[in-house]
């Protein structure tokens, strides 16, 4: 395991020139063909075989990557546009028979057998459940859907609303929402609502176009709904859709009293007879928002200094991305919402993007993202692109430990203990509402593509029983009956990566069992954490999380074990 930091070294080309770029189709198809017609006839040309697919995988990988970026660091540049489009109509459905074929050859050549199952185990079973997937009429209707889903950040980059005469972003107006002063909250509060309204038609006109297609992808892959199809296709070999809603059972009876205190602990501290959606995030009168950060450049130096405090190699991964460029943190027009860590395939310095706009939220999403490329890093070395492929519940337990595991080195942040504390008991009121909302999410998605050909209508209203559900029923949302019933289409995951949502559930769970062990063990902790990632997806997610020194578990009894600890947590901040 690694615990110095060594440069990162952007893996040697053997199989393709150096000066090698992704233009058009026509200059990739030769190296496929070359893969699809060599011969396997020993173990030695099968791993050169597969070094080279590898290769290509990652410099593929990191072509399409960069046409992502480009266009959502900037959505009103057209050329970006067209090159992502570019990309998924005219590459990437060339490339997919390929990859097909690749992974048939793979499988049927008899030195697969003699491949090191330590470590090939979780990628040979991810290439035969591709095999088993792939259909050749889901291609094109796949590469509509990319292009599809990526109209949901060149809308939401758009809306903007106006306060004190100045326009702000939805994600920088999101702070005034902090502000002690009550008037202005309610005044902004509605003016967000009053814009996301605006494009409600044109969101669920693009959303029933992506249902459409997500259902015949299903359909033609012998499916009877999309769920069951994309359960596979996400590779959820280790739990059920009976294990989510095991899930949703559970934050509902040991969970959301937990949120209920927190709820009723912000009321009486604002001293309100009754919470109004603008004041579920508000500070008291006389008490300023927490200001940690001025600039991007302000939260990349101070999140340099937490990440090297936690642990030298941390902080050396974001200095490292910071001189490469691979950091685009503030918030503004044009850009889209959101934030991310982008894996890298080849170069293997990641590149994280946000909407910073100076609120501890932003110093939270830094924290996240941070963690997701520490994994990047300590992932790089691994031989295969396809070790790098790593599931979703590995990947956010990564970023979520890194969350609670920086906390104690948020001084940086807030040099008065009074705000520190504050900073501390607002991730772990995160922890505890975040985990509701991942229910509604999930429980929603479960609904929508089990019941396909649904109507606009039937869809709001099944939303508003579920979010009541999951509801403390404790802020009065009256006058806002629309808006709530439009409230999903503020989650990226539902257009851009479907049915991507329980995997932060789980992960917030293993986070808090991480956090359990960090002030229990620290450095103990942290072997485990770096252990875990270097790892890839060379082991099963149950191993992952054991090597992490934790339980791959989500039953209600292990829920209500880690909620017990955060309420212990939660009494010792005064709650």
């Amino acid at each position: 395991m690694k615990t110095t930091f060594e440069p990162i070294e952007k893996i040697k080309r053997t199989f393709l020139p150096e000066d090698f770029k992704v233009s058009t189709w026509e200059i990739l198809e030769p190296y496929f063909e070359d893969l699809k017609n060599r011969k396997l006839d020993s173990k030695e040309n099968l791993m050169k075989w597969l070094s080279d697919v590898s290769e290509l995988e990652a410099v593929i990988s990191e072509d399409a990557s960069w046409r992502q970026i480009n266009m959502t660091c900037d959505t009103e540049n057209k050329s970006y546009e067209d090159a992502f489009t570019y990309f998924c109509l005219d590459i990437e459905p060339k490339m997919k028979p390929y990859f097909f074929e690749l992974n048939k050859k793979l499988l049927d050549s008899p030195f697969t057998e003699g491949l090191d199952k330590n470590s090939f185990f979780p990628y040979l079973r991810s290439v035969a459940n591709s095999i088993q997937l792939y259909r050749e009429e889901n291609v094109a209707i796949q590469a509509e859907m990319s292009v599809l889903a990526q109209q949901y950040g060149v809308i939401s980059s758009k809306m903007s609303i106006e306060v004190d005469g100045k326009e702000y972003t939805l994600q920088q107006a999101a702070k005034f929402l902090q502000n002690p002063d009550r008037k202005l909250r309610e005044e902004v509060f509605r003016k967000i609502a009053a814009r996301r309204l605006q494009d409600k038609n044109q969101l669920n006109e693009l959303f029933d176009q992506l249902l459409v297609r997500r259902q015949q992808v299903a359909k033609n892959a012998g499916f009877d709904n999309y769920r069951d199809y994309k359960f596979r296709e996400l590779g959820r070999f280790d739990y059920t859709p009976e294990d989510c809603f095991a899930f949703h059972a559970a934050v509902k009876e040991h969970i959301m009293p937990l949120q209920k205190m927190l709820v009723e602990h912000r009321r009486k501290r604002l001293g309100l007879d009754q919470m109004r959606p603008w004041d579920t995030d508000a500070e008291p009168v006389g008490t300023q928002p927490l200001h940690p950060f001025e600039t991007g450049k302000e939260l990349t130096d101070k999140a340099i200094e937490v990440f090297t405090d936690l642990r030298p190699y941390f902080g050396e991964c974001l200095k490292t991305m910071l001189e490469m460029k691979r950091l685009d943190l503030e918030s503004r027009k044009g850009k889209a919402p959101g934030g991310y860590n982008c894996p890298l395939a080849e170069t293997g310095v990641p590149f994280i993007f946000m909407n910073a706009a100076g609120t501890i939220g932003d110093v939270i999403t830094m924290m996240h993202e941070g963690g997701h490329a520490v994994h990047s890093f300590l992932s790089h070395p691994l031989k295969l692109s396809a070790f790098k492929e790593y599931p979703m519940e590995i990947a956010e337990l990564a970023s979520m430990s890194m969350e609670l595991f920086s906390m104690e080195h948020w001084d940086v942040f807030f040099k008065d203990a009074t705000e520190l504390k504050r900073a501390q008991l607002e991730e772990m009121e995160r922890i505890i509402s975040v985990l509701p909302w991942i229910a509604t999410i999930d429980k929603f998605q479960h609904w929508l593509y089990t019941n396909p050909g649904h109507t606009v209508a039937q869809r709001e209203e099944k939303w508003m029983e579920i979010l009541n559900e999951f509801s403390t029923g404790l802020t009065d949302w009256s006058g806002f009956d629309e808006y709530r019933k439009n409230f999903w289409q503020k989650q990226l995951h539902l257009y851009e990566v479907p049915f991507y949502y329980i995997e932060y559930g789980i992960a917030q769970l293993g986070a808090i069992a991480m956090w359990r062990q960090y002030r229990q063990n620290k450095e103990q902790a942290m072997d485990n954490y770096m252990s875990a990632l270097s790892l890839g997806y060379t082991k099963t997610l149950k191993e992952l999380y054991a090597a992490a020194g934790i339980k791959f578990d989500f039953s209600p009894a292990y829920v209500k074990e880690l909620g017990d600890f955060v309420k212990e947590r939660l009494v010792e901040a005064g709650v």
